[in-house]
């Protein structure tokens, strides 16, 4: 199977927080956090749709310079989304520059900015670079059920957590994955190409079986044709969609833990701070921010399929292979004395 969304931790598990999620057969991609974004080429951020930022910490936000820099000048929307007080957080970074030049832009760089509170209440404002980007309110609503973006594709939700500030977890959903077998399609004499691209599409938008999808090698291919979509339904499989957690900066409180827990419910893979040793769980109440052992509890109770811990703090550099066995000996559930198992 190969799944549609495709993550990478930007700058490893110890760097900023960044994970930056591909599309599979799409030029567009999704960001959760904004932490340094350097090691992001122009081409991979002049890809980004839609960034969604935990909290403004500055390690979770420093990267916005980076992302307007490489954007002004270019046609494009980004859609950004973070907690309460985020929209605040951005038009400060936007007005720490003088814009007095936007008459001589030809392109136009938008920034839809939505906020969430702890009710999942939303209030949305427009930047625009051609308006020096003053703020546009565009107005407010509820989230359903924490869904803060969904489209036929996938659908990207949030739980509200405690970070002595609001610090936003949140899972990405596929809605499903359609497999398509390549010798089947060569029993009805059909290419390979981009038009199976649309053919997925159609699936997982449920399209009626009359739904015609044009067929070619490419599309401007002399051998192009149409066939309805019942007919080409017995050359693919349609399975569970994939389901990826992100959270980070959450204290070790029982709400967070159930809100984690149900956030990750049955992922495919949890991205899940690690950021203190289980003999610091002092420190880590402290901070603010989860242990080791309490990373992989919280994985497992989750029953999710596989755990990637990041965010581990500067003072254990060298130590990653003992922080990853941390969390794996909690996630497997031996010797988890601490971990809330």
């Amino acid at each position: 199977m190969r799944p549609l969304l495709h993550p990478t931790l930007v700058n490893g598990r110890s760097g900023d927080p960044a994970l930056y999620v591909e599309t599979l057969f799409e030029k567009r991609a999704i960001l959760f956090d904004l932490g340094d974004i350097s090691n992001l080429s122009p081409r991979k951020i002049q890809r980004l749709e839609h960034v969604f930022v935990s909290h403004a910490h500055i390690d979770h936000f420093i990267g916005f310079d980076r992302l307007l820099r490489v954007l002004v000048g270019r046609e494009k929307t980004i859609n950004l989304y973070g907690p309460t007080g985020f929209i605040d957080h951005v038009q400060h970074k936007l007005h720490g520059y003088r814009w007095n030049l936007v008459d001589r832009y030809v392109s136009d760089l938008i920034f839809v900015v939505t906020e969430i509170d702890c009710s999942l209440e939303t209030q949305t404002a427009r930047f625009r670079l051609k308006n020096a980007f003053a703020a546009e309110a565009v107005g407010s609503g509820l989230s359903i059920e924490g869904v803060l973006y969904s489209e036929p594709t996938f659908w990207v939700s949030t739980a509200v957590l405690e970070h002595r500030t609001p610090c936003l977890g949140f899972a990405i959903k596929e809605a499903a994955h359609v497999n398509i077998w390549k010798n089947r399609l060569a029993e009805l004499g059909l290419p390979l190409g981009p038009w199976l691209r649309e053919l997925k599409r159609a699936v997982i938008e449920n399209r009626p079986s009359d739904h015609l999808i044009r067929i070619g090698s490419r599309p401007t291919s002399p051998d192009v044709r149409e066939l309805p979509l019942g007919t080409l339904r017995s050359v693919l499989t349609v399975t569970r969609g994939q389901k990826i957690g992100y959270v980070t900066d959450a204290a070790d409180t029982p709400a967070n833990r159930a809100a984690i827990i149900r956030l990750a419910q049955n992922a495919d893979l949890l991205f899940i701070e690690a950021a203190f040793a289980q003999a610091d769980t002092a420190l880590a109440a402290e901070r603010a921010h989860l242990t080791t052992s309490v990373a992989g509890s919280l994985a497992r109770e989750a029953r999710v399929r596989r755990v990637e811990p990041f965010h581990f703090s500067p003072r254990y550099s060298g130590q990653e292979a003992l922080m990853l066995d941390e969390v794996m000996t909690a996630f497997a559930g031996r010797n988890a004395e601490g971990a809330g198992s």
